[in-house]
């Protein structure tokens, strides 16, 4: 039974990462991917911190794979993603707390830390600690308003209580 539950996550997984890597180039600005928030917050709620954060991994990498994106792909996500999942749990399954999770995470965190990722490891002279910062926010907080109106939608018709309920067996 275990196996099957986590073959169930492990597909919706992939899926989230699929939507994430085929919705960013269509909605996408240069250096602004709110799709990306979207996606972490919704595999947040439906899967957790953990496979949020190897979702966002693996939809960093394959954008810098396809599309030529920096590094910025991997930072501008993973922290949001896993900070995501851990404040939905932490909060009662709060949909506010996981799009918070995010902004802090993305707009904080991962700005920060996109820093010296491309001054030190991409080499860009031109970069300060707060460069990427309004960008980070203005992104996750878009992406937030999507996901938040998305899983609420979900959750005032119960299929977002339903869904979960199959999902975890």
């Amino acid at each position: 039974m275990r196996n099957k539950i986590t073959l169930k996550k492990m597909v919706l997984m992939a899926f989230f990462v699929a939507i994430g890597v085929v919705i960013s180039p269509i909605l996408r600005v240069h250096g602004f991917a709110p799709t990306q928030h979207l996606v972490n917050i919704v595999c947040s709620v439906f899967l957790g911190p953990w496979y949020s954060l190897v979702c966002a991994l693996s939809i960093g990498i394959l954008r810098m794979m396809f599309f030529a994106i920096t590094p910025l792909a991997i930072t501008g996500g993973i922290f949001g993603a896993f900070l995501s999942g851990l404040f939905y749990r932490k909060f009662h399954e709060n949909i506010i707390a996981a799009c918070f999770g995010e902004i802090i995470g993305t707009g904080i965190i991962g700005s920060m830390i996109s820093f010296p990722v491309m001054k030190f490891v991409a080499g860009d002279a031109k970069v300060a600690l707060f460069t990427y910062t309004p960008s980070f926010l203005a992104a996750t907080i878009i992406g937030s308003i999507a996901a938040f109106s998305f899983l609420k939608v979900l959750d005032k018709n119960k299929t977002l209580e339903k869904m979960k309920e199959r999902l975890d067996g």
